[in-house]
């Protein structure tokens, strides 16, 4: 299952029934969990933790030292969930000792080609980056996210669950769950309903979503008088939850 010209340095851990393709290197604190697929020329350094059945194409680049000036070598991490799908020349940095100094990925994320996480990302599960989406540093990515071609996020943007941004959309600002974001400069659209739809969301709960997003965006209120509505209503109406607590943890502003 190790091709004989990778690398595997001493120290590192792979799992049952892993595979490791021509030219890989694996680095000495590198954790592969059971059923992994590793392609060729792959590279996965530093203190870096993957977790089960998942599958990292040719020239992908996981743990590697931050991109980031200020990094002066200290020990921080990258931890991959189970399932993921990382496609050709996928870039994950590890964190910096000015953030939690590990950057997350969770479960059954899809990353296509030429995608890049950069350090202290936190992106949570079921998310799709599709070719050439990119996260700056900080930023945070609930589950089930969807990034277009070339879409991307400015540091420590929130992105909230649910949410899509469309094709070449780079935002600046926080986003919140739901939410549908196009255009250049890109400006919410609003909610990914279809999305909605496929997650097995009822039609009365994405008519919520909707009055929910009128609330923030249409009504002219402002956020908190917006966040005290929503609040009043998604005790008979939870899936509001999420864009409530996706806006009260917003630090950027939020995407108008």
């Amino acid at each position: 299952m190790i091709h004989p010209t990778a690398i595997i340095e001493e120290g590192a851990q792979l799992g049952d029934n892993v595979e490791v393709g021509a030219y890989s290197l694996i680095g000495p604190q590198v954790e592969i969990a059971d059923d992994c697929w590793i392609g060729p020329h792959v590279v996965i350094t530093g203190r870096t933790r993957i977790g089960p059945g998942c599958r990292i194409y040719q020239f992908a680049s996981i743990g590697e030292a931050p991109q980031d000036k200020k990094y002066a070598g200290e020990d921080t991490a990258v931890e991959i969930g189970a399932n993921n799908t990382i496609r050709e020349y996928v870039t994950i940095n590890r964190g910096t000792s000015d953030d939690i100094g590990v950057t997350r990925l969770g479960d059954d994320n899809w990353l296509m080609a030429y995608c890049h996480v950069a350090h202290d990302c936190q992106v949570g599960s079921h998310t799709v980056f599709a070719n050439g989406a990119t996260l700056a540093g900080h930023v945070t990515v609930g589950d089930w996210v969807i990034f277009a071609g070339f879409s991307g996020a400015h540091q420590f943007c929130h992105i909230g669950s649910h949410a899509f941004l469309g094709m070449y959309g780079g935002v600046n600002q926080d986003v919140p769950a739901y939410v549908m974001v196009s255009g250049q400069p890109p400006q919410p659209r609003g909610v990914n309903s279809e999305g909605l739809k496929r997650r097995g969301f009822s039609s009365e709960q994405i008519r919520n979503i909707r009055e929910g997003y009128r609330l923030i965006y249409r009504k002219g209120l402002k956020r908190d008088e917006a966040v005290a509505e929503l609040r009043n209503r998604a005790e008979a109406q939870p899936e509001l939850m999420p864009m409530i607590e996706s806006i009260e943890r917003s630090q950027r502003g939020l995407l108008r």
